[in-house]
């Protein structure tokens, strides 16, 4: 048989494919010279589109739900400013909501001055104006402006809907009782005892705390504790009435128990609070210290 053409391919041991080899003739020699190799392709420029890409819309109402949740107040601030410089259409109350974020971020960072503008931003659209009103007066009781406070707390109550009208005055009665300006407490406390309804042994007892401050006799001071622990509010807010109330009746252990909760409470939850809360804690912890020697064993 012939043998297979010079002109074949052939592999390497490896398998590896090897040039394909041409025979080049000459009158005295025979050479075997590789064969020539194709140039590669030029590379081909994609051509861009001329169709823009649609701009990303961003909603101030997904903006306030990551707001609503977020974990610090820096985050807080930040999603809340998104939503209000949004090109988006922004409804009013959606406005207001996102301005109240960013009051609560600027209040639990201790900016008080950035709280008061921002709950005052929200005044003007007039959405929910008592809760601006309360925003407000809580940054100006903060920072010591305690007659500011009580302006935005009278025009709170004056504003809201019946419902939260005790509320607002009993904000008032307690600072005015933390300030010891005892009068004014109680004026504020018996506007908020007439309109309180499941909370109102809260504000009667509170408006008994006011009383007792300013030399008044309070008769059965037991049945007010009897009251007020059988209530919700009992056992929020009211474990710092509870305490002072049981001190002045004289029930000294459960008052330590009960200031003791109160303060446990409201240094374990979110700052907003215990910055609110910081003229109860503080007249908590001085009765707590004065209970100290006399407390039974």
């Amino acid at each position: 048989m012939r043998k297979a053409k010079d002109d074949e391919g052939s592999f390497a041991p490896g398998g590896t494919p090897q040039p394909r080899m041409r025979r080049k003739s000459t009158s005295t020699t025979t050479s075997l010279e590789p064969a020539a190799t194709p140039p590669p392709p030029a590379p081909t420029r994609r051509k861009r589109s001329s169709t823009p890409r649609p701009a990303v819309v961003v909603l101030p109402e997904d903006m306030l739900q990551k707001a609503m949740t977020a974990q610090t107040p820096r985050a807080r601030a930040i999603w809340a400013r998104k939503g209000l410089s949004t090109r988006a259409r922004l409804d009013p109350t959606t406005q207001a909501m996102l301005l109240r974020q960013l009051y609560l971020a600027h209040y639990e960072e201790e900016r008080f001055d950035q709280a008061i503008l921002t709950s005052e931003q929200a005044l003007v659209l007039d959405v929910l104006p008592d809760v601006a009103h309360q925003d407000a007066a809580r940054a100006k009781q903060a920072a010591r402006d305690i007659d500011g406070a009580a302006t935005h707390l009278r025009l709170a109550a004056r504003s809201s809907p019946p419902n939260r009208k005790a509320f607002h005055w009993w904000t008032l009665g307690g600072m005015y009782y933390l300030d010891k300006r005892y009068e004014d407490a109680i004026a504020a406390l018996s506007r908020a005892s007439r309109w309180g309804t499941t909370d109102k042994p809260l504000y009667q007892g509170h408006l008994a705390l006011a009383q007792l401050a300013a030399g008044q006799v309070v008769p059965d001071l037991d049945r007010l504790i009897s009251r007020l622990t059988d209530v919700p509010a009992g056992g929020g807010y009211g474990r710092f009435v509870l305490g002072l109330l049981a001190l002045h009746a004289g029930r000294r252990d459960e008052a330590k128990q009960w200031l003791q909760s109160f303060i446990e409470r409201s240094t374990s939850g979110r700052r907003v609070m215990t910055i609110s809360l910081r003229g109860e804690i503080e007249v908590a912890r001085r009765a707590l210290e004065e209970l100290a020697p006399n407390l039974t064993p």
